[in-house]
């Protein structure tokens, strides 16, 4: 399974990507147009902007400070195939989202057989 954190400027860009490399498909029933995951991908889960640091509100909810976000916008995607995103492809040392039992391992796994 192969496993991305994609990072594009802006969600438009990513959508337009991710359509163009067959992440997602456009499907048509009843004249009604959807995205449906294409060949091979088994989860897209839209990030979007990550927040850095939160704002701060007051009683009446009015915002005091807004909040920080980081550059970009994101996505993590599980596929069977491997797929070319280029510079939109992230190495994240502090993932905000991770897929159940995809984690990132820091250190070599030792499987039962090999105690």
């Amino acid at each position: 399974m192969n496993i991305y954190k994609l990072k594009y400027t802006t969600k438009a860009t990513a959508m337009k990507d991710l359509l163009k490399k067959g992440v997602y498909v456009e499907t048509t029933f009843n004249d009604v147009t959807s995205l449906a995951y294409g060949t091979g991908i088994h989860a897209v889960v839209e990030i979007g902007q990550i927040v850095l640091t939160n704002g701060t509100y007051d009683a009446d909810f009015k915002e005091v400070t807004a909040p920080v976000y980081a550059d970009g916008y994101h996505f993590d995607i599980m596929s069977e195939q491997a797929i070319d995103f280029g510079s939109n492809a992230i190495e994240v040392n502090n993932p905000k989202h991770e897929f159940a039992g995809h984690s990132k391992v820091t250190e070599p796994l030792i499987l039962p057989n090999e105690v």
